[in-house]
């Protein structure tokens, strides 16, 4: 999976990248001409995968990962590098929103910064449809082919969505209507996380921040959330490790790094939940998308596990850590299940796969 860092310039965005992949200078660069883009992976802490860690003492600990990819700050009304393959195959967005004063920028106006990041999103994918229409109506004037005529119908109800500067994510689409449609990679249609990046002084009115920036009609809107970071602040708290950070924390009234909860905002804005696997040799967080069948699931962690699955041993978390990890325990007290392929696997289960690969 992955997610698509974006901001206007100086909202602070390539200090957010760093702190999610923890890189301090761009782990690639994708020179397409017209931006440049950078890469890295985020590591989704998951208290857990600790706990779990803590009971096996495996020689490996892996916890849920998504790919993070960053385009350089974009300035309003330039909206070439929108186009850049890597960041519209981005499964969501991550849009850095400034809170704070700047000497070049002005006062901070977040619900504006917001209104015309969405407005870029929109033209560019509205950009897209018309150029898209124009193609197939040259098409179907010289042979009619009904897959292109519906193809057609359903891109001018998006048109007419986008010039009413409707983002594509708050448009209803049948399950067809959404296959068609599913190759323009569009950005509107994306989920997106508005990060508000604060200062120090107002880490503690986090919790009014939607209100007092006016962002509640914003915050109401399909496949949107807003969250917040102090990305100069986490930049310290990055620093400290143990007691150091935990006073640290505990002097902005925070219970963890705001990071951590940044990064469980992505997870959730992708739609993902987690189940693990556990053993001496690993303890690892397998991300899914929610509503995953465990044959499916078998696959995340190898092909031929779906491809000869025959059952999964289910259990849950919090049955597990009770026992201290004792399986016998947990299949003499009856809450150790055995599940067939179609079984919907829930976040935070504890799956071990049975199967059979003939020669």
């Amino acid at each position: 999976m992955k997610i698509g860092l974006i901001g206007l310039a100086k909202s602070g965005k390539t200090t957010l990248f760093n702190l999610l992949t923890g890189s301090n200078i761009a782990t690639a660069r994708y020179d397409s001409g017209r931006a440049e883009l950078h890469t890295g992976v985020a590591r989704v802490p998951d208290p857990r995968v600790d706990r779990l860690s803590a009971l096996f003492k495996p020689k490996k600990t892996t916890y849920a990962t998504f790919e993070v990819v960053d385009l350089a700050g974009i300035a309003r009304g330039e909206r070439a590098g929108l186009d850049t393959k890597e960041f519209r195959n981005a499964d969501a967005l991550l849009h850095v929103v400034r809170t704070f004063a700047d000497e070049a920028q002005g006062a901070a106006a977040p619900k504006r910064d917001i209104e015309d990041l969405e407005t870029e999103l929109i033209l560019a994918d509205l950009e897209v449809v018309e150029r898209r229409l124009e193609r197939l109506e040259a098409s179907i004037k010289k042979q009619r082919k009904d897959v292109e005529v519906k193809e057609q119908a359903i891109l001018v109800r998006l048109k007419g969505e986008l010039e009413g500067e409707t983002a594509l994510r708050a448009v209803t689409l049948t399950p067809d209507e959404a296959r068609a449609i599913r190759g323009y990679t569009f950005l509107s249609q994306k989920p997106i996380l508005h990060c508000l990046n604060l200062d120090e002084k107002a880490i503690g009115e986090a919790a009014q921040l939607v209100e007092r920036f006016g962002l509640e009609a914003i915050a109401g809107r399909p496949g949107t959330r807003i969250g917040w970071v102090s990305a100069i602040i986490e930049a310290e708290v990055a620093q400290l490790a143990g007691e150091e950070q935990r006073v640290f924390l505990a002097d902005l009234g925070l219970d963890e790094p705001a990071i951590h909860r940044v990064l469980s905002d992505c997870f959730a804005l992708l739609g993902l939940v987690s189940f693990f696997t556990v053993g001496e040799d690993e303890v690892r967080a397998w991300p899914i998308p929610a509503g995953t069948r465990a044959q499916d699931a078998a696959g995340t962690v190898h092909s031929d596990i779906a491809r000869g699955f025959i059952r999964a041993e289910v259990n849950r978390y919090d049955d597990l850590v009770a026992v201290d990890g004792a399986f016998a325990e947990l299949r003499a007290k009856g809450q150790l299940r055995l599940e067939g392929k179609d079984y919907v696997v829930r976040d935070g289960e504890i799956c071990h796969f049975r199967f059979n690969v003939g020669k």
